[in-house]
């Protein structure tokens, strides 16, 4: 998720009175291995990017990016794995292809699935960014099952497509300096647009599509950066709340038109909020001494983490150790800050594939 700096200064405000609580029930179920997706179609942001962007236009493919996975930059936002990476290890499968690369990848590695998900994207168009948006993306998608010679429509059902909104189009909204009295409007046409593109994700064949709540943008370093990384944002966390509870009552709209358990909200919020909080030994979940305190910063407000100068000179600072950081730049969180949410939702997720 590419936010703008603007959103650091303009995001401190409140609709808490539209926030009305509400919690996801997990049932346990059984037979979890016969039922699990053999294949992975993922649709969002950089928090699900694995490389589809340009070398060109992108820091996620200069150094630091990648250090620990691969050990240099893949394109992916963070300092190794990301969310698609660890929801494919759960399903057991390899994380699906870029789709920019899926030319140079040969037709067994393509049986995984797709990633068509574009760092800093949204559902709708984001400012300055010519990247495909979700609805292009799944513009793709379609393109690549009537070519009919990678996928056929029997892969479908046996898929499960992941759509990732992480927050890009509110950072547009704000850096377009539109009144905040219409963001709760906004909102509304952000999350119903989530609904159109998952639908349209399920008639094209798909089952079972999984959307993560959004992570409490008030947590994010960027916001934390004027506390001195010590605490979360409570307003900007209660606006977050306001995405997710209309979130969660248009995914209860769609499971009522298909099966109940057609589309899946995966509780992103919480599980971010559970790995803040571990003070103890929580199976899985690393404990971070200071959770909202970014690896990778610039070295004044004026770079970001990867920037140099025209003489090629670092104006970043990297952490001693980044599995100890859970956030790897002031947006995006680490590989063991990734490995740790999922953890967390591990129990979770075997709801998803019934």
């Amino acid at each position: 998720m590419e936010l703008p700096k603007l959103l650091i200064s303009l995001f401190l405000f409140s609709f808490s009175s539209f926030f009305l609580g509400a919690e996801s029930d997990y049932p346990q179920h059984s037979n979890l291995k016969r039922l699990r997706p053999n294949r992975l179609f993922v649709f969002g942001d950089s928090y699900a990017d694995t490389g589809n962007i340009r070398k060109s236009l992108s820091d996620s493919w200069k150094i630091p990016y990648g250090i620990t996975f691969p050990q240099k930059p893949s394109g992916r936002f963070s300092d190794g794995r990301v969310a698609t990476d660890f929801l494919a290890r759960y399903l057991g499968i390899k994380s699906p292809i870029p789709y920019t690369w899926k030319d140079y990848a040969g037709k067994e590695r393509l049986l995984y699935g797709m990633n068509y998900a574009y760092g800093g994207t949204g559902v709708f168009k984001t400012k300055d960014n010519p990247l495909p948006n979700m609805t292009t993306q799944i513009d793709y998608f379609q393109r690549v099952l009537a070519a009919g010679n990678i996928y056929s429509p029997s892969d479908l059902p046996s898929s499960l497509a992941l759509v990732s909104v992480a927050g890009n189009d509110y950072a547009t909204f704000l850096a377009l300096k539109r009144p905040l009295t219409e963001l709760p409007a906004f909102m509304k046409q952000v999350v119903d647009q989530i609904a159109v593109n998952a639908m349209r994700i399920h008639k094209l064949g798909v089952n079972k599509i999984v959307i993560p709540s959004m992570q409490p943008l008030g947590c994010l370093p960027s916001i934390t950066i004027f506390n001195s990384f010590q605490r979360c944002n409570a307003t900007d966390n209660a606006s977050t709340n306001l995405h997710n509870y209309l979130l969660h009552k248009a995914i209860a709209r769609l499971n009522n038109e298909t099966k109940p358990s057609t589309f899946v909200v995966l509780d992103h919020y919480n599980a971010f909020l559970t790995v803040f909080k571990n003070k103890g030994p929580e199976p899985g979940v690393s404990r971070f001494g200071n959770p909202l305190k970014p690896c990778c910063v610039g070295v004044n407000s004026s770079y970001d983490c990867s920037n140099v100068d025209e003489k090629g000179e670092k104006k970043y600072i990297i952490c001693e150790d980044p599995k100890a950081a859970f956030f790897w730049d002031i947006f995006h969180p680490s590989e063991e800050g990734w490995r740790s949410v999922y953890s967390v939702l591990h129990k979770h997720l075997k709801a998803i594939w019934i």
